[in-house]
């Protein structure tokens, strides 16, 4: 048993995301980007103008469909969540400083990628058995590719599958019980003795709350998310501009730090000088992609369900959610870390504690304990309803709506287990599903990728181009 999990955290965990993911982001982003003419860049103002410009105007949607707002804070609940706070300070602590830089890199190429996925995910989707709007990558290799591969599109809907038990199921409700145990520990020490009885109640707890917004479908589920994204990134990203211009002084070291030892590691001496320059590339990569999932494909399953206008009106808002998730998120998570200045132990994997420290420096231990408990709790059960949602369309897709549903259960029931388990296996394990599933997503994207350049072209740069 050891040496099959060996296998999957070890060997495959190393294929999956160094040999195959690394290379399809870069070399996958550039030639989509090149065949799309850069857009995530050159239409960068129109983007924002047609996504976060229209946050706050009222959208509607018809039976069986989400509103584009909905969609995309369905698709950021799924992303939005450990991966911001601890994902990215194990980049820094496992990769340095210049995780950060690579971080980035994957981001801008991630923009268009996922641009990619969430305009295929309308082009090829279809209505399933109760009228609902249904997309992925599952949708658009069987849709959009003749019947020979749509093999792939199962083995998509295994992998995502069984990496929803663990990335969006029991690491996320491992994370939630384990901030509530920081937060009523900073007040209530002795709670401590108690753990073992309060994170059942607590997984008990979650597990009716997820199961109340599950069973009320896509409509129930985007819209808690369409309320508490908006909320929960606001106040977040507050906070971290108060600890970030509290040291205003370090910014400009910071920014230093990162691009002197993206592409060498150890120009900083010390701790860092132990960490090799594929470990900087690899952790940025891997959790940058941990944090969008773009090149996973699982964003396109949420958006599939949009009430909208065409594919690139939807695809649009992949790029809006790679730069609020990764851009803006990740980075000042990044910056509150090492503006801060607090002490980071190089090459150990870390939790919270970093991001904890950073703020405690501004507003103290005991509020900054709470308060990245609180944050933490809420991006993850985001996470998992996100999460929730992936898992039950590609079962539904594998099996039919009927065992969908027996799905939706045993996901509901593997939220308590999450909640009392010890979860470094699992969480290794569900990050080589993570990498598995990307493969035929990339798959699909390149043979699919004349489709989104001509559906760019016509909406962005033809003569009767429908861009306003």
């Amino acid at each position: 048993m050891q040496q099959i999990i060996d296998f999957f955290t070890g060997s495959l965990n190393t294929v999956a995301w160094l040999y195959i993911f690394l290379p399809c982001t870069i070399l996958g982003g550039l030639y989509l980007t090149i065949r799309n003419r850069g857009i995530q860049f050159t239409k960068f103002g129109y983007v924002m103008k047609n996504t976060l410009g229209k946050m706050f105007t009222k959208q509607t949607a018809g039976e069986g469909a989400v509103t584009p707002l909905q969609a995309v804070t369905t698709a950021l609940a799924a992303t939005v969540g450990t991966g911001n706070i601890v994902g990215t300070s194990q980049a820094i602590a496992l990769g340095g400083y210049g995780a950060v830089f690579w971080l980035w890199i994957a981001a801008l190429l991630g923009m268009i990628i996922k641009y990619s996925e969430v305009t295929l995910s309308i082009r090829f989707r279809e209505r399933d058995a109760k009228g609902d709007w249904v997309g992925g990558p599952m949708y658009y290799i069987k849709n959009g590719l003749s019947k020979k591969w749509q093999w792939v599109g199962v083995l998509f809907c295994v992998f995502a599958g069984l990496a929803s038990f663990g990335i969006g199921n029991m690491s996320q409700v491992n994370s939630i019980v384990g901030s509530l145990n920081d937060a009523i520990d900073a007040f209530v020490p002795a709670a401590a003795g108690e753990r073992g009885l309060l994170n059942l109640i607590f997984g008990i707890l979650l597990a009716a709350l997820i199961g109340l917004i599950l069973f009320g479908g896509i409509k129930r589920i985007g819209a808690v998310a369409e309320k508490l994204i908006p909320f929960m990134s606001i106040l977040y990203v507050l906070f971290a501009f108060v600890v970030i211009f509290g040291h205003a002084g370090n910014i400009g070291p910071a920014f230093g730090k990162i691009f002197a030892t993206a592409f060498t590691p150890s120009a900083l001496g010390g701790a860092a000088s132990g960490i090799a320059l594929k470990q900087t590339i690899v952790w940025g990569l891997r959790r940058s992609a941990f944090s969008n999932e773009a090149g996973l494909g699982s964003a396109a399953i949420a958006h599939a369900a949009a009430e909208t206008q065409g594919p690139v009106q939807q695809g649009i808002y992949g790029i809006f959610e790679v730069f609020m998730d990764t851009i803006l998120i990740c980075t000042l998570t990044a910056l509150t870390i090492i503006c801060s200045g607090v002490d980071i132990t190089f090459g150990q994997k870390v939790g919270s504690e970093l991001i904890t420290a950073a703020f405690a420096t501004m507003f103290g231990q005991k509020f900054a304990a709470v308060f990245v408990a609180v944050a933490l709790m809420l991006f993850a059960f985001t996470t998992v309803l996100g999460w929730s949602l992936y898992g039950s369309r590609c079962v539904q897709y594998l099996f039919g709506l009927k065992v969908s549903r027996a799905y939706q259960v045993l996901f509901i029931i593997v939220i308590v287990v999450g909640a009392v388990a010890s979860l470094d296996v699992v969480w290794d394990i569900a990050d080589t599903f993570n990498g598995l599933m990307a493969i035929p997503n990339f798959f699909a994207l390149f043979a699919l990728s004349g489709v989104v350049a001509k559906l760019t072209k016509d909406y962005f740069f033809s003569d009767k181009a429908k861009l306003k």
